[in-house]
C-alpha cells in the first residue's frame, strides 16, 4: 500500500500528533512511521492502522 507522505503529514499536523505519538497510538513502530514519511510503502494493515489512528478513513491518506 502506497500512503501518501504529504498526506499523511497534513493528517498528523491537523490531528496535533507528532511521530511518537501516532506509533503509540496505531501501535506501528516510529521506523515505519517515519520509513511512510519518507516514502516507503506499508503493508494493507499498517496502512489502515494509521488511518484509524488519524481517525480518517484509509483512502484520504492514499497516493496515486
Amino acid at each position: 500500500m502506497r500512503v501518501d507522505s504529504r498526506k499523511l503529514v497534513i493528517a498528523m499536523f491537523d490531528s496535533g500528533l507528532n511521530q511518537k505519538q501516532l506509533a503509540e497510538l496505531s501501535n506501528v513502530s516510529r521506523a515505519t512511521i517515519n520509513s511512510i514519511k519518507n516514502g516507503r510503502s506499508c503493508s494493507d494493515e499498517t496502512g489502515h492502522k494509521i488511518a484509524k489512528a488519524l481517525n480518517m478513513p484509509i483512502e484520504k491518506l492514499l497516493g496515486k
